[in-house]
């Protein structure tokens, strides 16, 4: 029979099967969610601000090695904390952390205020940032995490990162609107407003409970070496690393180069990203999570390409919005791989795993940037970054053959 009258034959779906259909598809925003990002996109603006801290450290007399030190002490203790907030997230809820958290952020942000020159009082409050930073950071995407619906989980993820986007972007800006009519202690000063606005927000939030039958929780160090999450890690940690070049010296390139700026370059960036997640962010699922990944990371090479070559302000311009397409992307969709290969009762150890990539990141890109302008250039150093990121999607290729 023809194919063409069987379903010319077949009924239309009824208004009551349409309006099912419709309901079938999970809510993606709630108020819980909603909260949850903008206490997120306070706290990130708040962080965004200390874009501008290399400027300040340099006028108090570090170089770029001194620098990229400095930033990496924050992002060693980040990390050191990672076990323990895995754990107290999955055993005592990620709303305690998100407090927690909050109100060692807003003091951090007040003791910037009392650092007038290098010495180890500027690696002490650093030390506190990291542990602030990263307690938010993880409790935040966590919990967000248990909010978006799973069948939508890359998409959820994605549009809840705008609220972590937009604040690089605002944070350059509000840094550079800043520094232009008054000093780094008005910078400090606006960051811990943000951080306690972020902490008022949170007050109201509420844990997730896990569906009884779900599997228990074998510890912090099970997620660590989960076979099919250990590529995740891998590529996560060369993604942090090479974004570690310009989120640390961005300032100071601009600064020596004298075209463009950080807020240039930080507003291309994260609108490239948000308008990404906005409007694209259902592409991971319809055409396939690693061809958008491997896509997205292409997208990251060229800009840190760019960036090795600019010479004039528009060429910034349109390497951050490259790098932020790369970003926009990159980032939910490990993120949404971590989370569908770990058991839910580790999710907060997982997730506390993935965000301590972006640390680790930290901690071995910027002084091996740093260390890499003074050898040779930023030039290089871009360059350097770029190559990393094609090595390692190289390499994640052949290791991730095969899973999901």
């Amino acid at each position: 029979m023809d194919e063409r009258v069987d379903n010319a034959a077949s009924p239309s779906p009824t208004p009551a099967a349409a309006a099912m259909a419709i309901r079938a598809v999970p809510r993606l925003f709630t108020l819980p969610l909603l909260l949850c990002a903008i206490g997120n996109f306070l706290q990130g603006l708040a962080f965004n601000l200390y874009l501008h801290l290399p400027g300040f450290l340099k006028q108090l007399g570090a170089g770029e090695v001194q620098i990229g030190v400095i930033f990496g002490v924050t992002a060693a203790m980040a990390i050191v904390v990672r076990p323990w907030l895995g754990r107290a997230m999955d055993e005592r809820g990620r709303r305690a952390m998100i407090l927690a958290g909050g109100v060692l952020n807003v003091a951090v942000c007040l003791l910037y205020l009392t650092v007038h020159r290098l010495g180890p009082w500027v690696y002490v409050v650093r030390l506190g940032h990291g542990i602030a930073e990263a307690t938010l950071f993880a409790a935040f995407f966590t919990l967000a995490a248990d909010l978006v619906p799973a069948a939508r989980r890359t998409e959820g993820i994605a549009l809840f990162g705008v609220s972590g986007m937009l604040p690089i972007s605002l944070g350059g800006l509000l840094g550079d609107v800043i520094l232009a009519h008054a000093d780094y202690s008005a910078l400090f000063a606006a960051a811990a407003v943000l951080a306690a606005a972020s902490l008022i927000v949170s007050l109201p939030l509420r844990d997730q409970t896990l569906p009884p039958d779900e599997l228990p929780s074998r510890g912090f160090f099970a997620a660590v070496v989960q076979g099919n999450l250990l590529p995740v890690w891998f590529l996560g940690t060369v993604f942090a690393t090479a974004i570690a070049s310009y989120f640390t010296f961005v300032k100071t390139f601009v600064m020596t180069a004298g075209i463009g700026t950080v807020g240039g370059f930080f507003t291309a960036y994260a609108l490239s990203a948000t308008v990404l997640r906005l409007f694209f962010a259902w592409l991971p699922e319809r055409v396939g999570a690693k061809r958008t990944l491997f896509a997205a990371l292409g997208a990251l090479t060229l800009g840190l390409l760019l960036l090795a070559h600019a010479q004039h302000a528009s060429e910034i311009l349109v390497a951050g919005s490259l790098c932020g397409l790369g970003h926009g992307f990159v980032f939910p969709i490990l993120s949404s791989l971590a989370v569908a290969r770990a058991r839910p009762a580790e999710r907060g150890a997982a997730l506390s795993v993935f965000t301590a990539l972006f640390d680790a990141g930290a901690l071995i890109g910027a002084p091996a940037m740093g260390a890499i302008i003074n050898l040779t250039s930023y030039a290089t150093m871009f360059a350097s970054a770029a190559a990393l990121v094609v090595l390692g999607t190289l390499t994640f290729v052949v290791w991730d053959r095969g899973s999901g």
